[in-house]
């Protein structure tokens, strides 16, 4: 791997781990603040809603500046998030504008790889990228966990700076204080990923020119037969993930009697197992044969239903640990050949703002579904329910999907198979 690419991998890293010890940090301080339920459920499509929003014109920023200053300003856009969230706006809001940040930070972090390295080392990229941001989920949350325990914030809270007066007085907002330091962190690694040879992509179009390019972007991407199929897999992934670290909150507290910090540990165990799955991807699985992983997403729909008759921790841990095992082995082939497809046909930063459109409009359609069967009184069993059928339900249509291409259009896929086995684009 090229030097460059350690250097994407620190950046991402910090950000990351930040962002997701501040997910724990925003559900306690709605907690504590006696804000309802469906307020913290809520959190989940509120981050989402920015990539939804922006995606027209995230991809097109991403392809017209160098990356690593797209993913500083995006940092800067999340230290802003963080200091709205400590110093009054609501939580809800606050974490809306750190979704701005990640909507615009994403294309950028994807797209340089495209940009760095060969066709053929994606998929190994890919599983360290993702290998590592799960990484920084377990870690983000454990961390976010334990700031907002008694212990840590306590220390936390004992600090005092001489002539002023923080307001910070409670856990939460000890905790979100102390994640600023992590983002500025990223972004000083952020200064240090180096331009690469590809040429910037001038913007060029009004803002009505961009939505109608990224409607294109997104039409071409949904018509290539291999595209289709790994843009469907893994926004159906990603809408059920995004939604499954607030899920297993909920779900410990239902099922187990969990606290937040206890609880938190339970979504770091899911991370442990896709950490785990992505590593053992990248190492076996080629570009080529990304599809071959499709009956695993019907499989990962039906143990998340099996998770409602688990009310013993000892057998929550390794379950939790072989379903988060499953989602990595079939994320990371999906997600290179996505990459790979999208490279070709419009360029990085586009097909990213693409992809996380796409996925992120599933994350805020799951959350808001979600969000509303709180709202309205469903527990968190009846929600689990419901998710594992929609996964195992939509991922076997998406099989039926690829085998009619397989019949339909065999010559045209195996002209994509051959792209996708050579280094050169």
């Amino acid at each position: 791997m090229k030097k460059g690419f350690y250097t994407i991998m620190s950046a991402q890293f910090f950000s990351s781990l930040a962002d997701n010890a501040l997910f724990v940090a925003a559900v306690e301080l709605l907690r504590t603040s006696g804000e309802p339920e469906w307020q913290r459920a809520a959190l989940v499509p509120m981050f989402a809603l920015f990539y939804v929003v922006l995606a027209p014109f995230v991809g097109a920023f991403a392809d017209a500046v160098p990356k690593g200053k797209v993913m500083f300003y995006s940092n800067t856009i999340k230290v802003a998030g963080c200091l709205m969230m400590l110093f009054g706006s609501h939580p809800l809001l606050a974490y809306a504008i750190v979704g701005l940040g990640a909507a615009a930070y994403s294309p950028a972090k994807y797209g340089i790889l495209t940009e760095l390295l060969p066709p053929s080392q994606l998929v190994k990229a890919n599983g360290w990228i993702e290998g590592l941001t799960i990484a920084s989920i377990i870690l983000g949350v454990l961390l976010g966990g334990q700031l907002v325990g008694d212990r840590v914030s306590a220390m936390l809270l004992g600090f005092d700076l001489p002539m002023i007066e923080t307001g910070i007085d409670s856990a939460p907002e000890a905790a979100i204080a102390g994640l600023v330091s992590l983002y500025v962190i990223a972004a000083l690694f952020n200064l240090r990923i180096p331009r690469t040879d590809a040429p910037l992509q001038p913007v060029g179009l009004s803002p009505l020119g961009l939505v109608r390019d990224f409607a294109n972007c997104n039409s071409r991407l949904w018509q290539d037969k291999l595209g289709q199929i790994s843009l469907a897999t893994t926004t159906l992934f990603w809408g059920v993930s995004g939604n499954l670290r607030y899920i297993v909150l909920a779900w410990a507290a239902a099922a187990l009697g969990y606290g937040t910090t206890q609880a938190s540990s339970l979504v770091g165990v899911v991370a442990i197992g896709t950490a785990v799955g992505a590593v053992v991807a990248s190492v076996y699985m080629r570009l080529d044969r990304a599809t071959g992983v499709i009956p695993l997403g019907i499989a990962m729909g039906l143990l998340v239903i099996v998770m409602n008759a688990i009310s013993n921790v000892w057998v929550a841990a390794p379950f939790l640990i072989l379903l988060g095992g499953i989602g990595g082995f079939l994320v990371v082939p999906m997600n290179a050949l996505l990459q790979h497809r999208g490279h070709n046909l419009m360029g990085a930063g586009r097909s990213i703002a693409v992809q996380n459109f796409n996925e992120q409009a599933c994350i805020l359609g799951l959350g808001a579904l979600y969000t509303a069967l709180t709202r309205f009184g469903m527990s968190a069993f009846g929600a689990i329910a419901i998710f594992g059928l929609v996964v195992a339900g939509t991922m076997w249509l998406i099989r039926r999907w690829h085998q009619r291409n397989c019949r339909n259009h065999p010559e045209e896929l195996e002209r994509l198979l051959a792209v996708a086995r050579s280094d050169h684009h």
